[in-house]
């Protein structure tokens, strides 16, 4: 990288520009939520809370769990604030922010994100957890970073009825950590994602404009399976925070509560107790780690 003041934006602390953090507070283990109110539905378990920032939609947590350093930070939705969350943590863990130079020796971490989405997988019932160990981009996100994306096998691709194949073409494939996901899959539901731009139009919700994933086109998607894993639920993060991860050295496993089940068209009537569960579930099994 360059020098230049307009590659990595400090503020006036010397903070990364929007997360308004600094490398001293950075955890060993960061987890991820999209709703800023989320952040302390976590921390609320921490024994000790450190440092608390907030800087638009990202709210960061930093304490100690135990024996364990954990910090939580909200993304907002999608994979463009996801962008700004993994890039910035690295930048504070692996470049030097008065040289702006990369260090020689780099460091990782892990990312695990707790997030919501929507199965649309008739036998998924709303208020269970899936664990993602892959997830499809449709977002599109991964195209502006050179070779650091894994397409899915071309074969596989061709092999998808046309209309649903217009709706997976130019899309990016992100893995999960193989020991990560040992520790946080069991008694989850395995399953892909599909990470989309958008809530409504992109996971084919119909409202006034309409969509091009049509209502048959969501029966089929359960029905396709990737290296013999079936596709699972819609959510707008996954991808990004596993290409973007595995890119950079970092491990990096995503959990959700199903919220809503687009086939059966149910919604949960307990969401926070869902997404409480799913919270104590993934802060036992950090204790493992």
């Amino acid at each position: 990288m360059n020098d230049s003041q307009t590659e990595l934006i400090l503020n006036s602390r010397g903070n990364v520009y929007h997360l308004d953090l600094n490398a001293e507070w950075i955890a060993p283990t960061c987890i991820t939520v999209g709703d800023p109110e989320r952040v302390s539905q976590v921390s609320k378990h921490f024994d000790r809370i450190d440092m608390i920032r907030s800087h638009r939609e990202f709210v960061s947590h930093i304490g100690w769990l135990g024996s364990q350093r954990l910090m939580v930070i909200s993304t907002g939705i999608g994979s463009d604030n996801v962008d700004i969350v993994i890039n910035e943590i690295d930048a504070l863990l692996n470049i030097d922010l008065e040289t702006k130079k990369i260090k020689d020796q780099t460091s990782s971490i892990r990312f695990i994100r707790i997030g919501t989405s929507g199965a649309f997988h008739p036998d998924i019932p709303v208020d269970s957890w899936i664990v993602n160990p892959l997830a499809l981009g449709t977002d599109g996100l991964m195209r502006f970073y050179p070779k650091h994306h894994i397409q899915p096998d071309l074969a596989w691709l061709n092999s998808l009825r046309p209309d649903i194949r217009n709706v997976l073409s130019e899309t990016y494939l992100g893995r999960a950590d193989p020991f990560l996901k040992n520790i946080f899959g069991p008694g989850m539901t395995d399953g892909i994602a599909i990470t989309t731009p958008g809530f409504f139009g992109a996971q084919g919700r119909n409202l006034r404009l309409g969509s091009m994933i049509t209502h048959d086109i969501l029966y089929q998607l359960n029905t396709l399976t990737y290296e013999g894993i079936p596709f699972t639920n819609f959510e707008m993060e996954t991808a990004g925070i596993y290409a973007l991860a595995r890119s950079l050295g970092h491990q990096a496993i995503s959990v959700n509560a199903i919220l809503a089940n687009r086939i059966t068209g149910k919604f949960s009537s307990k969401p926070e107790k869902a997404i409480e569960a799913l919270i104590k579930n993934v802060l036992e099994k950090i204790a493992m780690l």
